[in-house]
């Protein structure tokens, strides 16, 4: 299997505050780590490396952890894409200076 390269120290800080609001999120809900293993389908080693922030962790297991919180909708909310202001900005960039009406007439046939 291929190593992956480590993160960059952005990626691994909030990879680890992600884990400690899994860990959080579990000991406030009186879960130890082999209850939420055995809720989502894990080891609890998984969830030892899910809650250490590993980057290998599965995003299948943060989804299913979510589920078992009550927060799952959070997850569609990651990318808003009604919000992502840098892709609405380059799709401004791509858009034309005019707009023309086409050259096609009524009698060609054209709608």
């Amino acid at each position: 299997m291929k190593s992956l390269s480590p993160p960059p120290l952005p990626v691994a800080r909030s990879l680890t505050r992600l884990g400690q609001a899994i860990s959080l999120a579990r000991r406030r809900r009186h879960l130890t780590q082999e209850d939420l293993a055995e809720r989502i389908g894990a080891s609890a080693h998984t969830v030892r490396r899910m809650e250490a922030g590993h980057p290998g962790t599965a995003m299948v297991h943060l989804a299913r952890a979510l589920q078992v919180f009550g927060d799952l909708d959070k997850l569609n909310q990651l990318l808003d894409t009604p919000q992502d202001t840098i892709g609405l900005t380059l799709m401004d960039e791509k858009l034309p200076q005019r707009v023309r009406k086409s050259r096609k007439s009524p009698e060609s046939g054209a709608f």
